[in-house]
């Protein structure tokens, strides 16, 4: 079936479902990079999601989840197949005992801001964050001493084979840039319960803003990325490896590593995968050469070759 049919039999299966045939992932990710999608779609509620997803298997259709593409590198030849992205899957909702639920698709900004505005802390971290919540909890995403893990207690999944899971407290595996999700690929992640506690709302609504500052001062914020690129390497810092190896500002077409914080590679305003990856490539060597350290990607490359 090409994709014109997909597009009708999705469009049939699930209705009231938006639906774009090559739509250019440059336009869906933070860093600005990425050649099209065959078909990219934008569930509004869970349900849509869940039907999204079952139709994709029962076709034998490859999809990919996105949030909002903040930690995603696509490859110039776009993505074969299906992307769903989440983003306007976005509600949130105070439940009782200072627990909070999100879908999977609201920013981690929006939540961190609900938050403090109810006087709840815990996720002052997660402010400037440019990721959604499903993401996060993927990754445990973490800044400044806070994680995912120290606040997420429970969250709603469809399993591989089609039933909604949901996963309690240790369940989530959560470690340094993984989960039971990462472990668990064929898990998408539907909505997010996190437990917080009541604090005083200026002093969060102060943290918060110090914690923006800080980035602001020390991260290239004005240009595209997709925030830091390698994961840390135990008992190193990937950016001070890469700026004690004097790479700062190196460049392959637009792809460059940031003179202000060597551990993002930002574009300039042009670059395309291909400059990323040999930017990456001779990053990794470099290092590994020097320091013999390996650096790993935290940033997921995907997509075909252009």
């Amino acid at each position: 079936m090409g994709i014109d049919g997909y597009m009708r039999e999705l469009a049939f299966y699930v209705p009231g479902l938006k639906i774009k045939t090559g739509e250019p992932m440059s336009a869906h990710t933070t860093f600005r990079i990425g050649g099209p999608a065959d078909l990219l779609c934008e569930p509004e509620t869970i349900e849509q999601l869940v039907l999204t997803v079952k139709f994709a298997r029962e076709k034998g259709l490859p999809f990919q989840i996105i949030g909002k593409g903040s930690n995603l590198l696509v490859r110039d030849g776009g993505i074969r197949g299906l992307v769903i992205e989440t983003t306007l899957l976005n509600r949130i909702t105070e439940l009782d005992d200072n627990v909070v639920e999100a879908e999977c698709g609201a920013a981690l900004n929006s939540l961190s801001l609900f938050a403090m505005e109810r006087s709840l802390e815990g996720l002052e971290f997660a402010y400037g964050i440019p990721g959604t919540v499903g993401g996060a909890v993927y990754m445990n995403a973490g800044a400044y001493g806070g994680e995912m893990k120290d606040c997420v207690t429970e969250t709603d999944c469809l399993t591989g084979q089609g039933d909604i899971r949901t996963l309690k407290g240790e369940e989530h595996l959560f470690g340094y840039r993984r989960s039971f999700f990462t472990d668990n690929p064929g898990c998408v992640i539907l909505r997010t319960r996190v437990r917080l506690a009541k604090g005083d709302k200026e002093l969060i609504h102060e943290r918060m803003q110090e914690l923006k500052k800080r980035r602001v001062e020390s991260q290239p914020l004005q240009y595209p990325s997709a925030g830091s690129f390698f994961k840390r390497p135990p008992g190193y810092y990937a950016g001070k490896l890469i700026s004690d190896c004097g790479l700062k500002g190196l460049r392959f077409g637009d792809a460059q590593v940031s003179e202000k914080h060597a551990g993002f590679i930002i574009n300039l305003g042009n670059a395309n995968c291909s400059d990323v990856i040999s930017l990456m490539e001779k990053i990794r060597e470099t290092v590994k050469e020097r320091f013999g350290v390996e650096l790993e990607p935290e940033v997921r490359i995907i997509g075909e070759d252009g």
